[in-house]
């Protein structure tokens, strides 16, 4: 079960809960702004599991983040307690050098309201609210545009930045999942010389001006399209900035 009341309040949302879709784009923004993506446990050294009542006291209770496996988990449960209906679904991750990751390698979210809703807030810089599940329109929120495509079944999220075109982000089929088909990707995000969890530190959140970011030793702070970088002096410095901007304790 939820603590309904104490995710709202940790997500610091006090607006309309009916299950619509108003409500649905309003919950995912309070969600993006709030709470980070993260992977800190893992240079911790600690395990992460698909288990829902680890990941709820993980975000609830310790005030943490996490990566898809665990922020659209618990999402998820907040939605449905809410009394909206969530299907989880496996998505395959775009490579910077052609090709996506396997399936089972990110968990998005469909969302049936009158219409469908693609909703993800576990994929860091991405759209701020969700999408609507349908072909070829071009969605524009305060993070970017972005639009669905259909090819043989299979559905693409594409971001388009400034003239560069139409960039892969992922791909998804709809076929319902289950969070336990997911716990071999998350054991090898976390674990795998491959992944790229395992070989930096990020903690990351959208902010409404743009994006704050502490990857490793760096600061990088996102405001209306300006970009700054700062090298973190020390490690007591990186524990303060995590504390202060992020409301981490480690």
């Amino acid at each position: 079960m939820v603590d309904t009341p104490a995710y709202l309040s940790r997500i610091s949302y006090s607006g309309p809960t009916a299950a619509t879709a108003e409500t649905l784009r309003a919950l995912h923004r309070a969600h993006m702004l709030a709470v980070p993506f993260e992977n800190l446990d893992i240079g911790l050294g600690r395990k992460i599991v698909t288990d829902e009542a680890a990941i709820l006291h993980k975000v609830i209770d310790l005030r943490r983040g996490g990566f898809c496996y665990e922020l659209n988990c618990a999402f998820a449960a907040l939605l449905r307690a809410l009394g909206f209906r969530v299907t989880l679904l496996s998505a395959r991750v775009s490579r910077e050098k052609g090709g996506e990751g396997p399936e089972f390698d990110h968990l998005a979210l469909r969302v049936d309201l009158q219409d469908p809703w693609l909703a993800d807030v576990g994929f860091g810089d991405s759209f701020l609210e969700p999408l609507r599940l349908e072909e070829g329109t071009e969605q524009v929120d305060s993070a970017g545009t972005f639009r669905l495509v259909e090819n043989e079944a299979r559905w693409y999220m594409l971001r388009g930045k400034n003239n560069d075109g139409w960039r892969p982000q992922y791909s998804f089929s709809l076929q319902p999942r289950r969070l336990e088909e997911f716990a071999g990707m998350c054991h090898f995000h976390q674990t795998s010389p491959d992944s790229s969890f395992t070989r930096k530190s990020i903690c990351s959140r959208a902010t409404p001006e743009g994006r704050i970011t502490v990857t490793e030793m760096t600061l990088i702070m996102t405001r209306n399209g300006t970009r700054e970088e700062r090298v973190l002096a020390s490690n007591d410095e990186r524990i303060a900035v995590l504390g202060q901007e992020f409301g981490i304790t480690l």
